[in-house]
């Protein structure tokens, strides 16, 4: 999978782009770019992230030069504005302090091993006793599936994202409520990966006084960062809410949007998006008395993460499905306990290792049949992209199978409950 994706999958990409005119810039590290363009501008002068002077100098470092009305894409000119929150600018200021070439290698380093120690958190946090050797194979396949090697490769702040939610996990597991808050309040730089995530910790912070440290913890990094940034740029948050609105116009829509859309009536994916929401409301308010120690909230945390990929997220936004890594342990922890509810629990699971495993399995074949295919049949659609067809298909099959079994986890919690051994007290 890592020798297609580097070797044959994105050199395809770059010839693409340089045969449209679009392969003079940043490919390699393109979404951090921005970020270490606006710590630049933070550091020199201050000036405004979301100006459409900004937005050219993007656009130039990426591809070369501005786009132009009329461009061989078709893209809007201001595609690829800055579009995280100002307090982004705050966080990463000290990139500018390297050039950008230079600070693309020290990240396309530092991202792979902020993955990896991502994946040994999520495993100490859902307390699964696996030995080294599974949790070095759970690692190995996370940082070569194709949406983490498409984010190392374009250096998507998405992976500190994913590392910041997993060390918060880590925290509430351990108790460290206060940390755990904070942490969540860093990842508001990506605020829609996270936000059903952080309301529901936000509401189980506030049913108990003994979790006040959460909010508490949560509030002093969010407020200070967004105080702070106001100072700077008082007028930012009407200006990020604009790129917002705009940015729908030429980014994908969210998965359930993308591959309903274009099948099902006009409104039946803004049905389905406003079904979903409105279940996890539910279960927020259901579960928020969930103690941190139980089944449930971990199994409530994952199904609002799995539930926002294909919801909320943007539809290119693969590299953010790292969000599901918490639903997939959790269903392989109790795999034994899932597999005994019939068949349509085996074709569930069936169906969703058949989604998970594909980019491995045709990637490798693919690979080793190669010398048997003409160049144009090897690089044809229908052929070249065979390992990443059902990629956004198993956002899907995480959230059937969660929901599948959501009946049977207060029974799975109640038969582990019965079989920890009760060490009396002194």
């Amino acid at each position: 999978m890592t020798y297609y994706q580097f070797g044959l999958f994105i050199p395809r990409m770059l010839q693409v782009r340089d045969s449209i005119g679009l392969g003079n810039g940043y490919s390699f590290g393109n979404d951090f770019y921005p970020i270490w363009l606006a710590a630049c501008e933070l550091r020199a002068r201050h000036s405004d992230v979301y100006s459409d002077r900004m937005t050219r100098e993007i656009q130039t470092g990426i591809f070369g030069h501005p786009l132009e009305p009329g461009n061989k894409l078709n893209l809007p000119s201001d595609y690829r504005q800055y579009s995280y929150p100002a307090f982004t600018n705050l966080l990463f200021w000290p990139a500018a302090f390297l050039d950008f070439p230079r600070l693309r290698i020290i990240l396309a380093l530092l991202f792979p091993g902020l993955t990896a120690l991502s994946t040994w958190m999520w495993v100490k946090a859902l307390r699964w006793p696996t030995d080294g050797v599974w949790t070095a194979v759970f690692i190995i396949l996370t940082i070569s599936s194709y949406q983490l090697l498409e984010a190392f490769f374009a250096l998507q702040p998405g992976v500190l994202v994913g590392f910041l939610l997993a060390a918060a996990a880590l925290a509430l597991r351990r108790g460290r409520l206060m940390l755990a808050g904070a942490l969540c309040g860093l990842t508001l730089i990506k605020p829609q990966v996270t936000v059903l995530a952080v309301a529901y910790l936000l509401l189980w912070s506030f049913s108990r006084r003994t979790r006040a440290r959460f909010w508490q913890g949560f509030l002093l990094v969010s407020g200070t960062l967004m105080l702070c940034s106001l100072l700077i740029w008082p007028g930012w948050v009407g200006e990020w809410l604009g790129v917002l609105f705009r940015y729908r116009s030429y980014a994908r829509p969210p998965l359930v949007s993308l591959i309903l859309g274009s099948t099902f009536l006009a409104y039946a994916a803004t049905l389905i998006t406003a079904s979903m929401i409105a279940v996890s409301a539910i279960i927020i308010w259901k579960n928020r008395l969930a103690n941190q120690d139980t089944i449930m909230f971990w199994f409530t945390l994952s199904f609002l993460l799995a539930i926002t990929t294909v919801v909320l997220m943007p539809g290119q936004a693969m590299y953010d499905h790292f969000v599901l890594i918490p639903g997939i342990l959790l269903l392989v922890k109790y795999r034994t306990q899932f597999r005994a509810k019939g068949r349509v629990q085996r074709i569930l699971v069936l169906i969703g290792a058949i989604t998970l495993f594909w980019p491995w399995f045709s990637s490798f074949a693919l690979v080793t049949l190669r010398p048997l295919f003409q160049p144009a049949t090897f690089y044809s659609v229908s052929v070249f992209a065979l390992p990443i067809r059902n990629v956004a298909s198993l956002p899907f099959a995480i959230v059937a199978l969660l929901a599948w079994n959501w009946k049977d986890v207060p029974e799975i919690s109640g038969r582990v409950q019965s079989t920890t051994p009760v060490v009396p007290m002194p």
